[in-house]
């Protein structure tokens, strides 16, 4: 399993999603003072929870 780092500023397209007020203050706490944009944080997030899923296809396919 991928170890989740804080992603640097990638090129993005827009698209809009509702967060649950803990998760956004969560988030921030966690960015601040980091070359990190909300929107990357979570991408990155996705990105990781994306590669754990097809990790775990794999191995129940095995």
């Amino acid at each position: 399993m991928r170890k989740f780092k804080i992603p640097k500023i990638p090129s993005t397209t827009s698209k809009s999603i509702r967060f649950p007020t803990d998760v956004i203050d969560e988030v921030e706490e966690a960015i601040r003072g980091k070359d990190c944009t909300f929107t990357a944080f979570v991408v990155e997030a996705v990105r990781v929870a994306l590669e754990n899923l097809r990790e775990e296809e794999e191995s129940d396919d095995a």
